[in-house]
């Protein structure tokens, strides 16, 4: 019955075939030539890390909070072995590889295997966690290793076939297919720099760090996460953009530090809400609401008020897909950036500089009997707060860390934390602060703190 339908369905396209396909091979659609060209650049990564905890019922942190590591390892709360499985891309024929930072993070040994079996010991060259991206170097004894041609991520289109390859749940080398699902998501929460690929293709734990391969056999992406309830895939999966990872090797291969290029400028995304109040018709890019004195966007031309819409011509619906744009630039360059203001479109030229490290960051441990004892103060600048991945606040005194059982503990005080006034004076650095909170004659504090965007002023008596 079956086979008969079929013959119905195909009836009418015989009838109107011209010529008859004359070989396999001219019906024949395969990826084989793709992947025979990439497979060999993928490689597993496995890590052994040392972790926390024992893994027992009761391995609790409020229990942890009492009694510490008093157990030692192997009990209670002392430190276990824990092995994590990726997979990764040879990107230089010297053995640099590129995998996600979460494979290798914290790692005491990482050995890399190749596509044909033999195993290297690998070192770190670059971390990054606010990619999710790391790079490693294998000793091939001089040998050129096989490697991946990139391709710009910024050609993908949503429909492409995209191809990935990696080693999922450690059943070795496999490749899925399927296509391009979405571009420039940036509401996925994986990284600080989140504007991933979305792809259907079958992602699943061990793929992390491998190869997204577009139909012409060049990357165009790091498969980083994927969106599942069940541990497996569900057909959404993402991928760090080849555009960004360029740019990390890049550090890679002149130091070894990911320098990220610096705006000064503080802005918010335009809703829905906010777009006819700001001229525009859609909600999509970015209005300035303030301007760091003397940065590259003040002495770009900027003013609080201006909507940013495209960074180097490709549009920016959000601030993540601002940050992404100017990351990708690196510091040096200099973006073009589409603007509006007072309905007139208009391109300012923005030089892409690293923050400034002004005021030094002095890091003061107060002590006393003081409410703020136990707790270590620094003073934030541009450098200190990317550094941070404090986007909110330039400066400022910011409680850095709080130390268990300490007065600022039992008070609340928690690490980001803002001091912003003792008794009635401003705290502009940390020098101040110590020298002011000292100084009280009397054991009554008044305290103005700012927390998340909030501020709170409180009494406290000693």
């Amino acid at each position: 019955m079956l086979r008969l339908l079929a013959l119905l369905l195909l009836f009418p396209l015989a009838l109107r075939a011209e010529t008859v396909p004359p070989d396999a091979a001219t019906i024949e659609l395969s990826f084989a030539p793709v992947v025979k060209r990439v497979a060999p650049a993928v490689v597993n990564v496995y890590s052994a890390a040392q972790s926390r905890g024992s893994g027992l019922p009761f391995d609790d942190p409020i229990l942890r909070e009492f009694f510490g590591d008093h157990f030692g390892p192997g009990f209670g709360f002392g430190e276990r072995s824990a092995a994590s499985l990726g997979s990764g891309v040879i990107v230089a024929a010297d053995g640099l590889i590129v995998t996600n930072e979460h494979v290798i993070a914290e790692a005491r040994e990482i050995t890399v295997i190749l596509a044909d079996g033999r195993e290297f010991a690998a070192e770190i060259v670059l971390e990054d966690e606010r990619t999710d991206l790391a790079v490693l170097r294998i000793d091939a004894e001089g040998e050129a290793l096989p490697t991946v041609e990139f391709r710009d991520s910024d050609t993908l289109e949503v429909g492409d076939l995209v191809l990935a390859i990696g080693n999922p749940f450690g059943v070795g080398q496999t490749v899925t297919l399927g296509i391009v699902s979405a571009l420039a998501r940036t509401q996925v929460g994986v990284s600080d720099y989140s504007f991933f690929i979305q792809t259907d293709a079958a992602i699943n734990p061990g793929n992390s760090g491998g190869a997204l391969v577009a139909a012409d056999g060049r990357l165009v992406g790091i498969n980083t996460a994927i969106y599942s309830r069940s541990g497996g895939s569900i057909g959404i999966g993402f991928a760090i953009p080849s555009n960004m990872v360029a740019t990390v090797i890049g550090a890679a291969m002149t130091g070894g530090v990911v320098e990220r290029p610096w705006a000064g400028l503080r802005g918010e995304n335009v809703t829905a809400e906010l777009a006819p109040r700001v001229g525009l018709t859609r909600p999509g890019g970015v209005v300035v609401n303030e301007l760091y004195p003397d940065g590259p966007a003040e002495r770009a031309g900027l003013l609080p008020g201006d909507v940013i819409l495209t960074v180097g011509g490709q549009p920016v619906p959000d601030l993540k897909a601002m940050n992404f744009r100017l990351a990708t630039m690196g510091v040096g360059a200099t973006a073009a950036l589409g603007i509006l203001r007072r309905a007139e479109d208009l391109v300012l030229a923005l030089p892409l500089e690293p923050p400034p490290e002004e005021p030094a960051s002095d890091p003061r441990l107060l002590d006393g009997r003081q409410p703020l004892a136990g707790a270590t103060v620094v003073n934030l600048s541009p450098k200190l707060a990317e550094d941070l991945g404090i986007a909110d606040f330039w400066r400022g005194v910011m409680v850095l860390k709080v130390a268990r059982g300490s007065p600022a503990r039992r008070l609340g005080f928690r690490p980001g934390d803002l001091v912003r006034g003792v008794n009635g004076e401003a705290i502009d650095d940390t020098a101040e602060l110590e020298a002011v909170i000292g100084a009280a004659t009397s054991n009554v504090w008044q305290l103005e703190v700012e927390r998340d965007g909030q501020r709170t002023s409180f009494e406290v008596k000693g």
